[in-house]
């Protein structure tokens, strides 16, 4: 089980988030994205975050030598690649990594990488890279999930997460801007809302216990 609310721009945010059952935190370090923060700040908020909650920063073609300078400048425990970053990435990095592939080209990019790698799924859009509120093809998403380990995203709501989670049976789910009011602006209530509703679909139905 992995449920991770991304875009997180506030501290009030991520600390509420964290004690309503958030097993990750996204930080968004790409300059075109509306809910990017910059390395300062994110810092200031991982530093406060409890043991357990994994902090997760999200990068669009960042070179590694980039992606390596904002981990020594906050601290991040994993790395979300969501641009066009070959496999050796992987190993270059030498960090936990959740590879972010749109469900019509996981077939030719999840092979490329290494055998262990977590692939988020996301809805196709080359501008926003992400933070759409489109919803994915589950029936699709759900065949890569019986062969890869994945976290799905892409136009999920605490309305239709629960949904989601039984027909798709993935390791994780991922939200956005499904949880917000404005982006990079969460709604305390929705975040709650989701996360329990995550958590009871994943426990109920074990699933995501690999």
């Amino acid at each position: 089980m992995f449920v991770k609310i991304c875009g997180i721009t506030r501290r009030d945010d991520a600390l509420h988030a964290a004690r309503h059952g958030a097993d990750a935190l996204g930080f968004v370090f790409w300059p075109g994205s509306p809910r990017r923060i910059d390395a300062s700040s994110a810092a200031g908020i991982i530093a406060e975050l409890p043991a357990g909650v994994t902090s997760v920063g999200v990068f669009v073609n960042e070179s590694v030598d980039g992606i390596r300078r904002v981990i020594e400048q906050t601290g991040i425990s994993a790395v979300q690649l969501h641009g066009d970053e070959p496999a050796d990435y992987a190993t270059s990095l030498g960090w936990p990594v959740l590879r972010a592939v749109r469900v019509d080209e996981a077939d030719a990019i999840c092979p490329a990488w290494p055998p262990h790698t977590t692939f988020l799924l996301d809805a196709a859009d080359s501008v926003r890279r992400g933070g759409t509120g489109t919803v994915v093809d589950w029936d699709r998403a759900a065949a890569i999930a019986r062969t890869r380990r994945i976290v799905l995203a892409g136009g999920l709501t605490e309305r239709n997460v629960w949904d989601a989670i039984v027909r798709v049976g993935p390791y994780g789910v991922d939200v956005s801007s499904g949880v917000e009011d404005a982006p990079g602006v969460k709604n305390l209530d929705k975040v709650a809302r989701f996360l329990e509703r995550a958590r009871s679909a994943f426990e109920q139905g074990d699933i995501g216990h690999d």
